[in-house]
């Protein structure tokens, strides 16, 4: 153990700034792997020299008291770690140097946002006023994630207002030990991918349909095969607009064009947006009787029979507010397909 803690675990008593610092990212030397090849105009005698190896075999030695313990290893010179003049920075961390676990070459850890990319979202949101829709395109974060980020950098902010601790070194240090996406004003850095294609439960059964050749077959007939209410996939898609702007690229738009044209389109989504909500505020206001009493509200609607459906499991029903047991571990019920549409 001794020897390996002067040898090669030595660099992880000083760990990398701005690096996991996994095991995988060195080597069995202790050299960090991703800095062998910045070592530029230097031959292999001067890349010796830069490296002052260490005694394997005096690992131990013996104190004035008689006990044994680690020898104090010898200053080790980092090869290739120090950014110099003569020599380029440190290169980006690569899939190699994300495998915190040297026995599973599968796992890799992913990245996460940091503090100033989260800043970044919060202010756009909260103080510039833009969509959580806009913010996502053009940071690269994924819609939920970017509503998460708002409703926790809320919270964090309420707390700092009452005057409660809040664990930033814990935060820091633990940011320091995974990968993170920079925040780039000019040139943001894509997070994650944020127009993946929900997977529709009626998408989920498997469908042999019949085409002839001659038949014109596009996403928007396959999605009706499975259901008549499916959409098409770049209807689906949490990003339709990003599929338009790419239309109107392809059709010849200049730049300015489809912005304007993009501006008008978000417009008349939020006018249509807030219609819809007025509209079922009205319903709900003419469909449902309220009495306020001393300790709380009672509010009544009046529910048909019918509403649940032939299946009694309708959304419209008052089933499906209360619950209404899954038929899946009842015995006798049949869980596979019977037929093939």
């Amino acid at each position: 153990m001794f020897r390996w803690l002067n040898g090669p675990g030595f660099v992880f008593r000083h760990p990398l700034p701005g690096s996991t610092n996994y095991l995988n990212a060195y080597d069995r030397y202790g050299r960090l792997v991703r800095a062998k090849n910045r070592l530029v105009g230097k031959n292999e005698k001067e890349k010796a020299e830069d490296e002052e190896k260490i005694d394997e075999n005096a690992d131990e030695e013996v104190n004035e008291d008689g006990e044994i313990v680690p020898k104090k290893p010898q200053k080790i010179k980092e090869a290739g770690i120090k950014e110099t003049k003569n020599e380029p920075a440190l290169p980006r961390e690569t899939m190699e140097d994300l495998m915190p676990f040297p026995l599973n070459r599968q796992f890799r850890s992913q990245h996460v946002l940091s503090e100033e990319l989260k800043d970044a979202i919060y202010e756009r949101v909260m103080a510039e006023g833009q969509s959580v829709r806009t913010v996502s395109a053009a940071l690269g974060v994924e819609m939920s994630r970017v509503g998460a980020v708002v409703r926790l950098k809320a919270l964090e902010k309420e707390m700092e207002k009452q005057g409660k601790p809040i664990a930033f070194s814990y935060a820091k240090a633990v940011l320091g030990m995974l990968p993170s996406t920079p925040y780039v004003p000019y040139a943001p850095v894509t997070h994650e991918s944020i127009n993946d294609l929900p997977v529709h439960r009626a998408t989920e059964t498997q469908i042999f349909h019949p085409v002839s050749e001659s038949r014109h077959f596009t996403r928007r007939d396959a999605g009706k095969v499975f259901d008549r209410e499916l959409k098409p996939a770049e209807e689906r898609v949490p990003h339709t607009e990003l599929v338009q702007l790419e239309k109107w690229r392809h059709e010849g738009k200049i730049e300015v064009e489809r912005i304007r044209l993009q501006r008008e389109k978000e417009a008349k989504d939020v006018q249509s947006k807030k219609a819809l909500e007025r509209k079922r505020k009205e319903r709900e206001a003419r469909e449902m009787r309220k009495v306020d009493t001393e300790r709380s509200e009672f509010r009544f609607q009046d529910i048909r029979v019918e509403s649940v459906g032939r299946s009694g499991r309708s959304k419209e029903g008052v089933g499906a507010r209360y619950g209404i047991p899954h038929q899946d571990r009842k015995k006798g019920q049949i869980k596979i397909p019977m037929r093939v549409a």
